[in-house]
């Protein structure tokens, strides 16, 4: 019989006891080790933040100024001996003459104005004062007066295109110190330059052949815009959508619904789901090797650009959508069995229509990352250089080459005349405001047919 049994006094040590007020030390580390995972969360929260916001500040100061372009506005005198010494007014006869005669029209106009507002161009010479005026400001006036030959003869107002150095000029891009090592543009033409501004010459003002106009050539950066990359991405977009959410969502159905739980079954759903992870590169070789070399389909155009596309984003709308139709709770389709309904009916009436905001949400976003895909366009010959608009879609536009706007800002981020990196920054401003509306999309299509059980 010990101490204790016998009724003795008890000598264990007495645990202290805690109080609201004060914890003991188990809930002093707890509530410490779950501060530390809020202040772990909260750091990656706002490192995150930090870091996209410095990207998009990044981006925005660097592409803002795409959007506008230095202009030179004058008069020009259309003379009749230079654009149509038969003086017929024919636009097919006066289509011989190349873009040189209205480069010397514009230059002598240029010259005269100058000389007619009394700003001094005693230091820079007619060659200098020639290569202010940008090489696509001949092609622009040599349409405008075919398309309307009653201009000759005649003294019309035309805003040309500053050369990219004037341009970058204004914009602080360019320095006299830099000019002084350039060959493309002297110090005197700079100085020219700001007399120019203040006589309400030259100035910078909203350039809307940034959004519309056609790629240029390394030597007129200034005249480069994104109107083929748009319609490009835009055809492509709109094939990808119908290639991808009738075949994503069928297979969705059938998988969820419909497929026996088998082997084979699973060995699909594996697949599909190591597809969503290959590197989008492997689908332009594949695209390049089945679509151009087998089946003979044109390089650059937008169709082989959305087979391709449409094979890399089907994995993520399928799992998208199959993760949507699971949510739908199973007593949404017991309490259907429950009443007769057929398993087509309580998939199509009550199933789908449920699943229905996430599909949408996921296929959205799923083309949204599509959008912004290079490196299989890439490997399909999208990179071309292309100046022609495509056609209209039912005139076989999708056949014709075209570009699009990852692939564009690549191709100008190549390039070394820093014109095009400006306008590399300005053309993915372009597209992350794209990717802003296919979510905000996304966002109010979740809202709009969202559905609470």
């Amino acid at each position: 019989m010990t101490e204790m049994s016998a009724g003795g006094p008890d000598i264990r040590p007495v645990a202290k006891e805690s109080s609201l007020l004060a914890g003991s030390a188990r809930t002093r580390a707890r509530n410490a080790r779950e501060w530390r995972m809020k202040a772990y969360g909260i750091g990656a929260i706002v490192i995150s933040l930090a870091t996209l916001a410095f990207m998009l500040l990044t981006i925005f100061i660097d592409g803002v100024s795409a959007f506008r372009q230095a202009k030179l506005e004058f008069p020009v005198f259309v003379d009749a001996a230079v654009v149509d010494k038969a003086g017929t007014r024919d636009a097919a006869a006066m289509a011989k003459v190349t873009t040189i005669g209205y480069k010397r029209l514009l230059t002598a106009s240029f010259i005269a104005h100058l000389q007619e507002r009394g700003i001094a161009v005693t230091d820079v010479s007619d060659k200098d004062l020639e290569a202010m005026i940008s090489g696509d400001a001949p092609a622009r006036l040599r349409d405008r007066v075919l398309a309307d030959p009653s201009l000759v003869g005649q003294t019309v107002d035309v805003d040309v295109f500053a050369t990219g150095r004037i341009d970058g000029y204004l914009k602080g891009r360019v320095t006299r110190e830099s000019a002084a090592l350039d060959s493309n543009v002297t110090p005197a033409q700079l100085d020219l330059s700001d007399r120019l501004v203040e006589a309400g010459i030259l100035s910078l003002s909203f350039n809307w052949g940034f959004l519309t106009g056609p790629d240029a050539s390394d030597l007129r950066p200034e005249a480069s815009g994104l109107g083929v990359a748009i319609i490009g991405s835009l055809y492509m977009m709109v094939m990808v959508a119908l290639f991808t959410v009738p075949v994503g969502v069928a297979a969705s159905i059938y998988l969820e619904e419909f497929a026996p739980k088998n082997r084979l079954t699973d060995l699909i759903e594996v697949n599909i789901s190591n597809l969503a992870a290959v590197p989008s590169i492997v689908f332009g070789i594949l695209g390049l090797a089945i679509f151009i070399n087998f089946m003979g389909l044109p390089q650059s155009s937008s169709l082989v650009g959305a087979l391709v596309i449409s094979l890399m984003t089907l994995p993520t709308i399928i799992i998208a959508t199959r993760a949507a139709i699971r949510a739908v709770p199973p007593s949404i389709r017991d309490a259907a069995m429950g009443i007769g309904a057929s398993k087509m009916q309580v998939v199509f009436h009550h199933v789908l229509p449920l699943a229905m905001p996430g599909i949408m949400t996921g296929t959205i976003l799923g083309l949204a990352s599509a959008l912004g895909e290079t490196a299989p366009l890439l490997l399909i010959g999208m990179v071309a250089f292309v100046t022609n608009y495509p056609a209209g879609p039912l005139e076989g536009g999708v056949m014709d080459p075209a570009t699009a706007l990852p692939v564009q800002v690549y191709s100008w981020a190549s390039r070394s005349d820093p014109a095009f990196i400006e306008r590399s920054s300005g053309a993915i401003i372009v597209l992350l405001v794209f990717l802003v509306i296919m979510n905000v999309a996304a966002i109010l299509l979740r809202r709009r047919f969202e559905r609470r059980w």
